[in-house]
């Protein structure tokens, strides 16, 4: 994974439910286009509603790895449903909030929902919901062989996780 749309883990029920959050700052380079200054009027930036959903499928993904202690490559494999009634701008703040619905040996089924924290009053509101499904693609039936390492929860994942990863034997 090269880019993490969450900052921090905030609470873990293990093979239920797991909460994330993420920062939303001015700093991030993919705000300074989405939207830009035109004769229209001045810059409005906002979260990019894909990116939310990113970030909700990285929350539900490390949940569902989770349930076997990060053994198996998880990776998505279908947005069943996925609605965005608000934007996020800078300076507010995103809750991801993933519940596994099914898991079995060949993936699992999650729902989620995002929510939008604005610092200066209002507290957390229901912005968007999400369905996502996710393999388990070292159980592929391709034949195609896959690298040994997991490349899905690499290293970027460890600070993030450090309270989900058991130690290294």
């Amino acid at each position: 994974m090269r880019w993490l749309w969450i900052d921090s883990i905030l609470e873990h029920e293990p093979h239920r439910r797991l909460v994330a959050i993420k920062n939303v700052s001015l700093a991030e380079e993919h705000l300074h286009q989405h939207f830009d200054a035109d004769a229209a009027g001045p810059a409005q930036p906002i979260m990019p509603a894909s990116l939310m959903l990113e970030g909700m499928a990285q929350t539900a993904g490390i949940l569902v790895g989770s349930v076997r202690n990060f053994s198996e490559k998880v990776i998505l494999a279908k947005v069943t449903h996925a609605s965005f009634d608000s934007d996020v701008a800078p300076g507010q703040s995103i809750r991801y909030d993933a519940t596994i619905d099914r898991i079995d040996g060949a993936g699992a089924s999650t729902l989620g929902t995002i929510s939008r924290f604005d610092h200066r009053g209002g507290g957390w509101v229901e912005i968007g919901r999400a369905e996502i499904l996710f393999s388990h693609v070292d159980k592929n039936m391709s034949g195609i062989e896959l690298p040994e390492h997991n490349f899905v929860f690499g290293e970027n994942f460890r600070a993030i996780l450090g309270q989900l990863l058991p130690a290294p034997a």
